[in-house]
């Protein structure tokens, strides 16, 4: 992402309160200016990227860049979130990065194979997680100038954006 664009909302779609706080100072922690969006079950998910009900306002609700999606959510869950993105959305779609507190190979391979998801992370989400993300993601993160100093000194990248 280019220092001029305004930075993409993030879609933290998370149920449970203390998972969504851990992954907010992640992201925080980690350098992220990207204003994130929560939302607590994969309905709510769903119309916030169709911009319907309480989100049918796209100034005070953007189309989100990335999306954070817990797979386990009451009432609709991850899976039918990928679900809807892939057979039912049309137009921009976000990046998807999946959030699971389990480590399950089936699942994992589910989400990437049949739904599309662009990464598969383990919860809680640790800082490093995020920065190699917005590393090589490199286009739907807005990061703090800290974060291209700290990763060309600790990982010898380039601090100018990729």
């Amino acid at each position: 992402m280019r220092n001029n664009d305004v930075p993409k909302v993030i879609l933290l779609a998370e149920d449970d309160p203390d998972d969504a706080a851990q992954t907010k100072i992640a992201l925080r922690g980690a350098g992220v200016l990207n204003p994130v969006v929560l939302v607590t079950d994969g309905d709510e998910a769903i119309a916030y990227l169709k911009g319907e009900g309480e989100f049918s306002d796209r100034q005070k609700f953007p189309f989100p860049g990335i999306l954070l999606l817990d797979l386990k959510m009451p009432r609709v869950d991850g899976f039918r979130v990928l679900s809807w993105l892939n057979f039912q959305a049309t137009g921009e779609k976000p990046l998807v990065i999946v959030l699971s507190g389990h480590i399950d190979v089936h699942y994992i391979q589910q989400a990437y194979d049949e739904f599309g998801a662009h990464s598969f992370l383990i919860k809680p989400l640790m800082i490093t997680d995020v920065q190699i993300l917005a590393r090589v993601q490199n286009r739907f993160w807005a990061m703090s100038p800290e974060f291209h100093e700290h990763s060309s000194k600790l990982y010898g990248w380039s601090n100018a954006p990729r």
